[in-house]
């Protein structure tokens, strides 16, 4: 397994910025790399990916030099299995709302000692089996695997002390649009309780030594860097519609 430039970056404190695509198109993975981002979301909880595209994906990702993470359909261990089988470098699990559940994502992601992920030799995570040992690579990918975990709804801002206890989550991501709706403000993470929780979650991550991820638009992104987030994403819808205002806006015309 290769190393993650995009872990490393994280452990030295670094930002690393991603486009979330929920469309199979490894163009589009090399589209977002060309324009400088450090990573790729296959998004396969809201879009339309398909196993084999999420293939296909990571590897436009790995030749055009950017880190693919996959968010699985859910957070069972069938899905984590199957998205990183196809060879992305991390997951960023969904609804993760207890210290049991991160666990549950570590044991699916992690092969032993430290977990009880399948083990085939054959995938394409484990290079076909062509280079080293089977247990070079478990311990490869132990190590270079990232896990992320998605804290958005209310039990998760309720139990967030117990779930920066948990050893190995490499990142502990805020879903504004899910929290606010299970706060009761669907759509509006801005709502002044939603606000003040999500602050909150960044305020008890930094002081615990864990890096903070969160989706930002243009607008938004340096209010999260202030605020300790390390970990994040724009999505590609966002990106097009504000790029195509900002084009429209330059002809002066009215649209």
């Amino acid at each position: 397994m290769k190393k993650n430039r995009m872990k490393a970056k994280l452990r030295a404190g670094e930002p690393v910025f991603g486009v979330s695509v929920m469309i199979p198109s490894p163009q589009i993975v090399e589209m977002v790399a060309a324009a400088g981002f450090d990573w790729v979301l296959l998004d396969c909880e809201h879009g339309t990916l398909t196993l084999e595209s999420v293939e296909l994906m990571a590897m436009a990702a790995e030749a055009s030099g950017i880190t693919a993470i996959a968010r699985p359909v859910t957070r069972s261990a069938e899905h984590i299995l199957q998205v990183l089988d196809r060879g992305v470098m991390g997951v960023q699990v969904p609804h993760v709302n207890t210290a049991a559940d991160a666990r549950e994502v570590l044991a699916a992601v992690k092969y032993h000692p430290t977990g009880r992920r399948g083990l085939a030799a054959g995938t394409r995570a484990a290079v076909y089996d062509s280079h080293g040992t089977l247990a070079d690579y478990v311990k490869a990918a132990n190590e270079e695997t990232l896990v992320a975990i998605q804290l958005e709804e209310q039990a998760a801002i309720d139990n967030i002390d117990e779930l920066l206890e948990v050893d190995d989550v490499d990142v502990f991501f805020i879903g504004p649009s899910d929290l606010s709706q299970s706060m009761g403000h669907p759509g509006n993470p801005k709502a002044p309780v939603v606000a003040e929780a999500i602050d909150m979650s960044f305020r008890k991550m930094r002081a615990a030594g864990r890096t903070p991820g969160t989706p930002a638009v243009a607008e938004s992104v340096r209010d999260v860097l202030d605020k300790g987030v390390r970990y994040i994403y724009t999505h590609l819808p966002r990106l097009l519609s504000s790029s195509a205002r900002d084009y429209f806006a330059s002809t002066k015309l009215r649209r």
